[in-house]
């Protein structure tokens, strides 16, 4: 039986996620079940984390499974990933014995391994993601490596929960400024299923070389001509915000300049007033603001726009929970060969 892993919503069809947030919002009302009893996860971070691993950890525990939490290179050994590598360095074992081996202790892993910020070229390969979805004979789910499709799922069904039907709506993914690079792995995953639920988006951002990779946008691009939603690019704060129903804003760095950040940090700090903030928020049509979260106030938005009505980046936030047990339960369910319940 082939595994399925969770790796991209790329992956998956509009009525795979359709189901996926409808059980979801399922857990939401009825928080606790059995649907992983007797079964495990590990959860791997080779880098921080507050929500992915509070919200996965609670999500395993509520529907009656147990998560395991490893750190490679810290609590437990640096792992090899290059294949022919001669391992004479500070990794400890390969890929191809932790994924073997995991996957003969728990039913599930997950993953969270961000970019090494030097070479866009390597990184986009997403390596350690690849690796274990490679090795493992159980399904992998993704934490957060060059997309985040945990946090679309919550960014999703937040949205859902405040429009109801997404067909069309404006919505508005917007550039922030922040004192370093970041991953552009939340701005992809936002233009991913931003137009994978038929909304007409828009890629607000400073300049050409804030465009996101060329693969996240054609994605985007197909995602919008099936879906019956729409894709621009604008360097123009004012058009792109009017009549916005929603705008979710994030930091990332420009591709062109990945790995010579300095040469960047000069357009970078020129577009300070990309900040998100009340006269932008008044431009829209009663617009919602959203944030994946961490958020620098008053750096990436406003306090007064992070503390109104329209900011929902706290349900959002809650609603990792709820949508990574509907992953969880539904991974568990297409492995043991059960009836998932949600479509698929």
């Amino acid at each position: 039986m082939t595994v399925r892993h969770f790796l991209s919503t790329q992956d998956y069809s509009r009525a795979e996620i359709d189901a996926l947030l409808d059980q979801a919002a399922e857990f939401k009302r009825s928080p606790q079940g059995q649907q992983l009893a007797g079964k495990s996860i590990a959860l791997l971070f080779f880098n921080s984390s507050m929500r992915t691993r509070t919200s996965f950890e609670l999500g395993a525990f509520q529907l009656g499974g147990h998560a395991v939490v490893l750190s490679p290179g810290k609590d437990a050994w640096p792992i090899e990933f290059e294949v022919g590598a001669v391992m004479d360095g500070e990794t400890e074992e390969h890929i191809a014995e932790v994924a073997r081996v995991l996957s003969r202790y728990v039913d599930m892993i997950g993953v969270r391994a961000f970019p090494k910020f030097v070479d866009w070229s390597v990184d986009r390969q997403d390596k350690v993601l690849a690796a274990f979805a490679q090795y493992a004979t159980v399904p992998v789910i993704n934490l957060e490596t060059i997309t985040h499709p945990c946090q679309e799922l919550a960014h999703a069904l937040a949205l859902k929960e405040h429009l109801g039907d997404l067909q069309n709506r404006k919505y508005v993914l917007t550039w922030t400024y922040h004192p370093k690079p970041l991953n552009t792995a939340v701005a992809n995953s936002a233009l991913l299923i931003a137009t994978k639920m038929g909304m007409d988006v828009t890629l607000l951002c400073p300049t050409p070389e804030y465009v996101l990779d060329q693969r996240y946008m054609d994605f985007a691009e197909a995602n919008a001509r099936e879906n019956g939603g729409s894709l621009r690019v604008s360097h123009d704060i004012e058009s792109a915000y009017r009549d916005a129903h929603v705008i979710y804003a994030k930091s990332w760095g420009a591709i062109p300049y990945f790995g010579r950040w300095d040469e960047e940090k000069a357009i970078r700090d020129a577009h300070r007033h990309f900040i998100v903030d009340e006269a932008k928020m008044a431009l829209t049509d009663h617009g919602l603001f959203s944030h994946c979260l961490p958020l620098r106030r008053n750096i990436k938005a406003t306090d007064a726009v992070m503390d109104s009505p329209a900011c929902i980046a706290i349900d959002e936030a809650e609603n990792r929970l709820h949508v990574q047990k509907a992953v969880m339960a539904s991974l568990i369910s297409q492995s043991s060969g059960a009836p998932s319940g949600l479509g698929f």
